[in-house]
């Protein structure tokens, strides 16, 4: 796998300009795939709530879509982990325990501290170019306040990052994991205070990559994770009790 395209990462697309409370067009007989990144982003930035039903009649009339592609788009939501069914009751946006969040975030920083010491160091310039044109476009929509295009910047970059440890299964298992803390990052995702502070951990990141500082690296890839976390449990401490 050579180390500037480790997993064919297409190169970073312009993103929308859009603020969070602004939902992706829909057209008439929108695709499965159109609805699953349309509700995503609802469960993204709040307008969805843990533990709220996800009604097929009302999702096929706002979406103008028929049925059978509510169904494609909620399975594909269960497989990301941000819908859970429920029996007599139908899909809901999952709701996690507290206990649930801190297995969820150990795991992820056993798993991305790992990536991080299979990264060669200091990282080749190719590979570096390539997060820096991603880490541009997260530093642009933190700069408008634009939270949509920071969040799809943000996962750019977290992808890119992980792809050069070298290990498909590892970076593919933290991406997915990744995907299921998308229901525990609303409290995080809009607060302009905590994508400043992910900007600034993205260059120092870059930083360590650059000269070489593997120990950096590691702080910094555990310490990255907790903002989301911290916000989740304190937004939702009387709820998940």
């Amino acid at each position: 796998m050579p180390p500037d395209a480790p997993r064919n990462t297409p190169p970073p697309t312009p993103l929308p300009h859009a603020q969070p409370d602004a939902q992706p067009d829909t057209q008439p007989g929108a695709l499965p795939a159109t609805i699953a990144t349309a509700l995503e982003e609802d469960i993204v930035f709040g307008r969805l709530h843990p533990r709220e039903r996800l009604l097929e009649e009302e999702l096929a009339t706002r979406f103008g879509a028929t049925r059978h592609a509510i169904r494609q788009a909620l399975a594909e939501l269960e497989r990301m982990g941000l819908v859970e069914r429920i029996p007599n009751r139908g899909a809901q946006v999952k709701a996690y325990t507290l206990a649930e969040v801190e297995q969820l975030y150990a795991l992820r920083a056993l798993l991305e501290r790992e990536a991080a010491r299979q990264m060669p160091l200091p990282l080749p310039e190719a590979d570096l170019a390539t997060l820096r044109t991603h880490q541009e476009r997260h530093d642009e929509a933190v700069r408008r306040h634009d939270a949509r295009a920071a969040f799809r910047a943000n996962l750019a970059f977290h992808r890119a990052l992980f792809d050069r440890c070298g290990n498909l299964f590892l970076a593919e298992t933290i991406e997915h994991l990744a995907l299921r803390a998308h229901a525990i990052r609303f409290a995080a995702v809009t607060d302009p205070a905590a994508l400043a502070q992910a900007r600034d951990e993205h260059h120092a990141m870059l930083a360590a990559l650059a000269s070489g500082d593997r120990e950096a690296l590691l702080r910094l890839c555990e310490a990255h994770l907790v903002p989301s976390r911290r916000a989740y449990l304190r937004a939702q401490a009387a709820f998940l009790a």
